[in-house]
């Protein structure tokens, strides 16, 4: 099983720093090229703990995932990064940022469990901060409080935020001004631990990073999400082996996510409302932490192999055996500009 035959985009990869015990020394760019080629890799921006990567027009943010984490801007002209500013994100272990169509940026903070809006007006970027609602979970030892790890936009003009740590998703109004106003509290089954969101088809689909499920949600009458499907646990004899991290979904209403542990890419069918498996492939290292999906290939960052592996996907969706490994210190988050 093959893809077509295409040159790589030019790629920026966060990764772990010695600070957070990893191998990079800031933010990486791969220079585009043929697959088969070697790849022309370089230190674009010396930060720490660049974790997580946001690209608007040729604006590049990045988290840096630390006690006290900070938010660096950048302009990007071809390989080179220029320092516009940094700012403070308003909590501990920043994990995900994104630019939302308010304009804002939103950046979830892992271990305070708070998430921030930071106005970018070039002028002076400036921010608030929301404490999520102190909760807990069954899971002990990753459920001992609220921690937030990703956002989404919704298509009714508000943003989600995945707490792992509270099993729920808060929903709030964000603008640029900026504001953050609390909308709702959705909650999810005990013990799911919500990770990554993705929208496809006016459903919502959470990867459970605790529970090794990936869960099919819909809005009802009240506004409220209920969940229509979860697969079963799919990818191992017990949740405990299956850490699941990234999940999107393809036009086609396939549905990919990463899976650490088991360290496999799993391919998931959403058509007609289900959710059904169509395969699992094996990740090209260790501990996927990220992925991309770039035209013919999917990108996988494997945190703990130091290389991005390469797949070539299929006319049916499901990619094969690794054809290429880009050398990375540490990835965790692969982004094709």
């Amino acid at each position: 099983m093959t893809g077509t035959r295409a040159n790589l985009p030019d790629l920026l990869i966060g990764s772990y720093t010695a600070t957070g015990g990893g191998n990079a020394t800031g933010i990486s760019f791969v220079a585009a090229g043929p697959v088969d080629g070697p790849a022309d890799v370089r230190t674009v921006a010396v930060i720490d703990d660049p974790s997580f990567l946001a690209v608007a027009g040729d604006r590049v943010y990045a988290v840096s995932e630390t006690v006290d984490g900070s938010v660096s801007a950048f302009r990007r002209d071809g390989s080179a990064l220029e320092h516009l500013w940094d700012a403070p994100t308003g909590g501990d272990a920043p994990c995900h940022v994104r630019v939302d169509p308010s304009g804002a940026l939103v950046v979830t903070n892992y271990t305070s469990g708070t998430v921030t809006a930071i106005s970018l007006d070039p002028s002076s970027p400036a921010l608030v901060t929301e404490v999520l609602p102190d909760a807990t979970g069954p899971v002990e030892d990753r459920q001992e409080g609220p921690h937030a790890h990703q956002s989404v936009a919704t298509p009714d003009g508000t943003v989600l935020v995945a707490d792992l740590g509270g099993d729920a998703l808060h929903e709030f109004r964000i603008t640029n001004d900026p504001t953050i106003e609390p909308v709702r509290v959705h909650h999810v089954a005990p013990g799911v631990g919500p990770r990554h969101l993705a929208w496809h088809d006016g459903d919502l689909f959470v990867a459970g990073e605790l529970d090794g499920h990936v869960h099919r949600l819909r809005r009802d009458d009240s506004g409220s999400f209920r969940t229509i499907v979860s697969t079963p646990t799919f990818t191992g004899s017990s949740a405990a082996d299956s850490l699941l991290s990234h999940l999107e979904v393809d036009d086609a209403g396939r549905v990919y996510v990463a899976v650490r542990g088991r360290d496999v890419v799993v391919v998931l069918d959403a058509a007609d409302g289900g959710l059904s498996l169509v395969g699992s492939v094996p990740s090209g290292g260790v501990w996927p932490r990220h992925f991309a999906r770039v035209p013919g290939y999917v990108l996988v960052a494997n945190q703990m192999s130091d290389a991005v592996a390469v797949l070539p996907v299929g006319e049916d969706g499901l990619p094969g055996e690794a054809v290429a490994q880009i050398a990375v210190g540490t990835p965790t988050c692969v982004v094709p500009v």
